[in-house]
């Protein structure tokens, strides 16, 4: 196959000379992303009720729109989903990205405007290029494919006409120019199929004799699809099978855990890691320097960022700073208005300060108890649910629970491990187990996904606590009493760690 990299590489190093601006000049950017975006949505609903076409500066934006949740954007996104115009953003909306992780429903629907593909997942993911390019002078990317790993559409959902629910991924991939999907594997057909028991197996055979240069997607998903590579080429390195191969462009999960499983299938001499952070909220960042993995903030990609003190996210009337007046070294909760609708929308994620100038962000976590080591986004009213509902099936009783991750490690497939605290012993421990992950399955769509065939994520296991374990933790911590609280889900191991080698000794 050609290389095009030098035939396109000036071309993406351009768009470097913009991102030049984000130094000294980040206040000028952003406050023209704000307007930008206001007179966009000027006659939109929500513009005439906030009388948008009235502001022009963050302060007077700041102080005549309240911070949002999901929950309170529902009743305009779910009519947006049927079909209304006009309401969060011009015209009509016909994409949302499909996401669990709130109290009131399995789901939450991000819409994808006409304007946030263009100015900002399509620009975040060829910003994502541009710094690779820059980073790697001998890189020949673009002489072979993209193995671009997606998701699949909600087929079951009874929509409006023309209007598309499923993973961000899928609607990135069903809405891609027709010149970019020439440069990248699997087919459209593979890429959206829904069963991954099926889709994996066509995933192998679509990649296994192409010339692959480069990977995107999340770091699970992908391991598994490169193990199944390895195993039916019958090699030992990926690189044995495509020996062009350069760079992952990784996110949606932390790398961290899965690194050295990465490192001990590609030849490091010519693998690199690039990490990006592209929500179903939008793309914000991505990784600009080999020497550090905090993610340079894209400014001028149709998203205005304002952040709260992680210590005041559980305050009633906030504190909330634009970008120009944050502070290296402090972590805040993440805020954005962005071209999909979303006003002064309270993410969830926060983010650390690497660096002021230009900004660089680290990805700290949740506001709330979460466990996403796989792409599942289980959250803790995933779990409260699903034990609930185990508890009256059975008739057990659970007094106390926690629950963290256990990676992928030599042949075993990752999992969730649960320590819970019966009152007397359960009738039949198997069983419960089925129904608390049956439940978790119909209460939240990602973890259903994820274990799917117990490709991504086995089922889980269970630890019995000793009576009054949790107790002991509390009382270990300082928090026994009329205040305790034990942290239901981890994304890390180190609480449950902490608890089990309380049962050894």
């Amino acid at each position: 196959m050609i290389d095009f990299t030098p035939l396109v590489r000036n071309r993406f190093l351009g768009r470097l000379q913009q991102h030049a601006r984000y130094i000294d000049h980040a206040d000028a950017v952003q406050q023209g992303e704000l307007v930008r975006l206001i007179e966009k949505a000027a006659l939109t609903r929500i513009g005439r009720k906030y009388d948008f076409s009235s502001l022009r500066t963050y302060r007077q934006f700041a102080s005549t729109l309240p911070l949002y949740r999901y929950e309170d954007l529902r009743p305009q996104i779910m009519r947006m989903v049927n079909g209304s115009k006009d309401e969060l953003w011009p015209g009509g909306c016909y994409h949302f990205a499909q996401s669990s992780g709130t109290s009131d429903g399995r789901s939450k629907y991000i819409p994808i405007t006409r304007e946030s593909f263009q100015w900002n997942h399509y620009l975040g993911a060829s910003d994502v290029v541009s710094h690779y390019l820059n980073l790697n002078p001998e890189s020949r990317i673009f002489s072979g494919k993209a193995f671009i790993l997606g998701g699949s559409f909600a087929n079951n959902l009874k929509l409006k006409s023309g209007v598309r629910v499923g993973d961000l991924s899928a609607n990135l991939i069903d809405n891609m120019n027709p010149l970019a999907n020439l440069m990248r594997i699997p087919s459209k057909r593979v890429a959206l199929m829904e069963d991954w028991t099926k889709k994996l197996p066509c995933l192998v055979d679509a990649s296994l004799h192409a010339n692959v240069t480069n990977l995107s997607g999340v770091p699970s998903w992908f391991l598994t699809v490169l193990k199944e590579v390895l195993k039916k080429s019958g090699k030992d390195s990926i690189h044995e099978v495509w020996p062009n191969l350069e760079v992952f462009f990784h996110g949606g999960i932390a790398f961290g855990p899965y690194r050295q499983q990465y490192e001990e299938i590609c030849d490091m001499s010519r693998m690199h890691f690039l990490e990006t952070y592209n929500a179903s909220e939008g793309f914000f960042a991505v990784q600009s320097d080999w020497g550090s993995e905090a993610m340079l903030l894209l400014l001028d990609v149709g998203v205005f960022y304002e952040f709260i003190p992680i210590e005041e996210s559980d305050s009633e009337t906030p504190e909330v700073y634009p970008l120009w007046e944050i502070e290296k070294g402090r972590t805040y909760e993440l805020v954005i208005t962005a071209a999909n609708g979303l006003w002064r929308y309270r993410l969830g994620d926060t983010v650390t300060i690497e660096q002021v100038n230009p900004v660089k962000i680290k990805i700290a976590g949740r506001t709330r108890s979460f466990i996403n080591a796989f792409g599942e986004e289980l959250m803790v009213h995933n779990a409260d649910h699903a034990i609930a509902r185990a508890e009256q099936e059975t008739g057990d009783k659970v007094l106390n629970y926690t629950a963290a991750p256990v990676y992928a490690h030599g042949g075993d497939r990752g999992h969730h491990q649960w320590l819970i605290e019966f009152d007397g012993e359960p009738a039949d421990v198997d069983r419960f187990m089925r129904l608390l992950d049956q439940h978790l399955r119909e209460s939240n769509s990602d973890y259903d996904a994820k274990r799917t065939g117990d490709i991504f994520l086995a089922q889980p296991s269970l630890v019995i606590a000793p009576s009054g374990l949790f107790d002991r933790w509390l009382a270990s911590t300082g928090k026994l009493g009329g205040q305790r609280k034990v942290p239901r889900l981890s994304n890390n191991r180190d609480l449950i760690e902490q608890m089990l080698a309380m049962i050894d000794q």
